[in-house]
């Protein structure tokens, strides 16, 4: 597959959006696993559930649900940056390469936020957390560049 030609950076902004989603899909599964998933409140299942679960199973929901949150948060930041790339003209496989760079970021991500448990083995979720951010930076630094270079 090709980076270089069409333009795939706008379908990376709702892509990045169904990662930020999937993290919580996981947690409505795992409440769902020992309790009917509270769709009236969602936000209060995290109390309802804590009963229910051992907390093991709590604190993976825990991570999941802090997971879909960083998504979310970070989910602006990236689109603007999309946007950014975009009306500096970068070359379109540049901007290719970073979306997908930082899609791929969130995948990991969000793998690692849900299944580590050993502190040792964290700061491997934030030197993710932290390519991904770089490629949201680069995007912006580049577009700057472009737009500088036209004034």
């Amino acid at each position: 597959m090709s980076f270089s030609n069409p333009n795939y950076s706008f379908y990376a902004v709702p892509a990045a959006w169904l990662l930020a989603i999937v993290p919580h899909w996981i947690a409505a599964g795992m409440a769902n696993s020992v309790d009917k998933f509270d769709n009236v409140e969602p936000r209060m299942a995290h109390e309802n559930l804590k009963a229910k679960m051992t907390a093991a199973q709590h604190a993976k929901f825990r991570r999941a649900e802090a997971a879909q949150m960083n998504g979310f948060e970070n989910l602006p930041f990236f689109a603007s940056a999309v946007v950014a790339a975009n009306l500096a003209k970068l070359d379109n496989g540049l901007v290719n390469k970073y979306c997908a760079a930082y899609l791929i970021s969130r995948v990991v991500y969000n793998y690692l936020y849900i299944t580590t448990t050993d502190l040792s083995k964290s700061p491997l979720r934030s030197l993710t957390y932290l390519f991904g951010i770089g490629s949201i930076f680069t995007l912006f630094i580049k577009a700057g560049r472009a737009a500088n270079a036209l004034l």
